[in-house]
């Protein structure tokens, strides 16, 4: 890509600062030197390597866009979408934890937290405490606004009861944004958001999922039996909750895309060194123009989604809304990582199949990006809408 302008003419999509350049060479850096190393073995464990988290605070890779005053490194969500894309090329499990802290947990609060809540907890979300956001519930996904956890008033308090589902990073996190209705009779105006420690009475983290990709990365229930949150710990006003969940998604949908292309890169990495190396009629497989044109296709496709999911991140720095970019971004990506991985698959022959090879790895890791953070379907619906509006 392209990282010079000329003079007095707009910036590329893809053209980054200084700065931008910097940072994105220390992560990928830092993928390549300690993620890469580890990514069978926490493969194989189903877990990452603890040793590896210090790491990632370390690098200021989870407080990104957290201001400095908080202990934050005071950046942008295309520093976020760098990072998580470097790291995606290497491991989609270690880049998802950056991606959930930054965009699901620092942001909504440092976006809604009253100065006390930013106070207390920012520092710590920075300093080497992993969070956690809960939405999901066993009844509800795409329909989120039907969750059924309850939330009611009780003096200094408020009591919680009820489940969450699909809990990322929820074995690791200390810190846990969770939404829970406080006036069933509000319907979804009802909805609040909370910010729960692991340790509050009544909390409890349940058995941990196992997945068919991302398997290092942690996916949870948690249970939540008269868990007691000080009232201080509303995130937002009383009722807003789902104000702050569409906009945190918005936000989190570029963190998708950014991991999905970051995925479809690294395998199609993979399979354009294996097709220069690997000899049939005695000659490489990237001299035959069939496989020339595949790698072309592949290449085009990923250019097309990494345009999309930059542009959403450069209008969301911005101050744009982006809920329409942010859903079409992380549609498109996710469509073209799964096609890309799967070709690259199939460049490798019979090797592609097996885990002595990483594109098998990346082709289980790229199917996720069609389901969380809001389906493929309810991607469409949200862009119908607005195309239609």
């Amino acid at each position: 890509m392209a990282t010079e302008t000329a003079p007095d003419r707009p910036a590329a999509l893809t053209s980054l600062t200084d700065e931008e350049v910097m940072f994105r060479s220390a992560v990928t850096e830092f993928a390549e030197l300690e993620v890469r190393p580890r990514v069978q073995a926490m493969e194989r464990a189903g877990r990452l390597d603890p040793a590896l988290i210090p790491q990632l605070f370390a690098l200021g890779l989870m407080g990104i866009e957290v201001p400095e005053d908080f202990g934050g490194a005071g950046g942008s969500l295309m520093m976020v979408t760098l990072a998580v894309e470097a790291i995606s090329r290497v491991d989609a499990a270690a880049a998802i934890m950056v991606d959930v802290q930054n965009t699901l947990v620092n942001y909504p609060i440092t976006r809604y937290g009253s100065d006390e809540i930013k106070s207390r907890y920012l520092p710590r979300l920075t300093g080497g405490t992993v969070g956690a956001y809960a939405l999901s519930e066993p009844g509800s996904g795409s329909d989120a606004f039907g969750l059924q956890t309850s939330a009611t008033r009780s003096g200094s308090h408020f009591v919680l009861n009820g489940r969450k589902m699909w809990i990322t990073n929820g074995a690791e996190a200390g810190v846990f944004v969770v939404f829970a209705n406080a006036d069933r009779a509000a319907g979804y105006k009802g909805i609040t958001a909370f910010i729960v420690e692991r340790d509050f009475p009544g909390f409890r983290v349940g058995k941990k999922e196992d997945k068919l990709g991302i398997r290092a990365s942690s996916t949870v229930e948690l249970m939540l039996d008269g868990c007691e949150v000080p009232a201080g710990n509303v995130l937002g006003p009383v009722g807003q909750g789902y104000k702050i969940a569409i906009e945190t998604l918005n936000e989190g949908r570029i963190g998708i895309g950014a991991q999905m292309i970051g995925i479809a890169g690294g395998a199609l990495s993979a399979a354009t060194e294996y097709i220069k190396e690997r000899k049939q009629f005695g000659k490489p497989l990237s001299d035959f123009q069939g496989i020339q044109f595949q790698i072309a296709q592949a290449a085009t496709e990923l250019e097309a989604a990494r345009l999309m999911v930059y542009n959403a991140a450069r209008l969301k720095d911005a101050g744009y809304d982006i809920a329409r970019e942010g859903a079409m971004a992380k549609l498109f990506a996710s469509q073209v990582c799964e096609r890309v991985t799967s070709r690259c698959v199939e460049l490798f022959g019979g090797y592609g199949y097996t885990t002595d090879y990483p594109v098998e790895k990346f082709y289980r890791d790229a199917k996720i990006g069609t389901i969380y953070e809001g389906t493929s379907n309810m991607q469409l619906q949200t862009i119908a809408k607005a195309v239609l509006r």
